[in-house]
């Protein structure tokens, strides 16, 4: 026992009581991470209880899920409040069993913001100096030069501006690069042209030479790139996708490659993962890919964050990255 009030007398969704020793719950889908995950709440959060979900694990309090096994929420009815151990939740919320009153916070930036921006940045660089080109140049044996051209004069177009579209917006903009971003409500940010869904999408994709998908997937996002958008882009753009693979419709992206209406794209994330070894992105040309690895969850940060997020909800209060269900995120 834990010392908190039974189940019964708690209810789902509400906070253990002050000051009592919280039993934690590691649903992940990898095993291997578990003991990192145990070992920074256990420090962060010393009078806790850190277990692993089982079939004959107690009763927990809170959860830290990423993908856990099937019957989770099933295994475990008396939870106050579940913690994505990642900043997407698509995949939680789209959970039947996931109980419809049960508070879901996610992981705002815990280290990965940084991580994503450099990913960004990097492939935004290597498009804009032709670096592809001499790679290829290279494997060809041809000596060529091409002609300099500022960053400036470029437009990168970021499309959600939560704390990784920010990080990477303001990224870009550090390195002299023309940057626009759009996001679902009004943003004001210094030195970045801001959108959002009262301008529409149409105004935000024109003139971007490259595109960051950096937004949540939501219904409103759910393959909204589709051939009619990607078409909105100038011919020749770039598209980096490190959002989730769904965002865009993969055979739209890929008959506008073959086309050349889009010059080349930077993909981490897919509509399915891992990548079937039959589909295309594995041989195109112009696609270079990598395995949703563009901003990988710093462990020892997100668990301070959790654990910060626990002691707030033991003392009554209200804390940050609670998942509004309506928006998804």
């Amino acid at each position: 026992m834990t010392g908190l009030s039974s189940g019964a007398e708690r209810g789902r969704g509400a906070s253990p009581l002050s000051g009592a020793s919280p039993t934690i719950v590691l649903g992940l889908q990898s095993a291997d991470a578990a003991p990192e995950w145990a070992q920074a709440l256990g420090e962060a959060l010393p009078h806790a209880r850190v277990l692993t979900d089982s079939a004959d694990a107690p009763a927990a309090d809170y959860a830290v899920l990423w993908r856990p096994q099937p019957g989770f929420f099933a295994r475990q009815p008396r939870l106050a409040a579940v913690f994505a151990a990642g900043a997407g939740v698509d995949w939680l919320l789209n959970d039947p069993t996931l109980p419809a009153a049960l508070p879901v916070y996610r992981i705002e930036d815990g280290g990965m913001a940084e991580q994503m921006a450099a990913y960004c940045a990097h492939e935004v660089l290597r498009f804009h100096y032709r670096y592809d080109r001499y790679e290829a140049q290279q494997r060809a044996g041809v000596w060529q030069e091409w002609p300099y051209a500022s960053p400036a004069s470029s437009t990168v177009g970021v499309f959600g501006l939560g704390k990784m579209g920010e990080a990477i917006a303001r990224a870009l903009t550090a390195l002299g690069f023309a940057v626009r971003g759009y996001s679902r409500s009004p943003r004001a940010l210094a030195g970045i042209e801001c959108f959002d869904d009262s301008h529409g999408l149409e105004p935000f994709l024109a003139g971007a030479q490259v595109l960051v998908l950096a937004a949540p997937l939501t219904p409103a996002t759910r393959h909204l790139f589709d051939a009619t958008h990607l078409a909105r882009l100038p011919r020749g753009a770039f598209l980096i996708n490190v959002a989730r693979g769904d965002l865009v419709v993969e055979e739209a992206l890929l008959a506008a490659l073959d086309s050349g209406a889009i010059a080349g794209a930077a993909l981490d994330v897919f509509r399915t993962e891992p990548l079937p070894c039959e589909h295309r992105f594995w041989t195109h040309s112009q696609v270079r890919l990598t395995p949703h690895v563009a901003a990988m969850t710093v462990v020892s940060e997100s668990a301070c964050q959790v654990a910060r997020r626990i002691t707030q909800l033991g003392q009554g209060e209200a804390p940050s990255g609670l998942v509004d269900r309506r928006r998804a995120y």
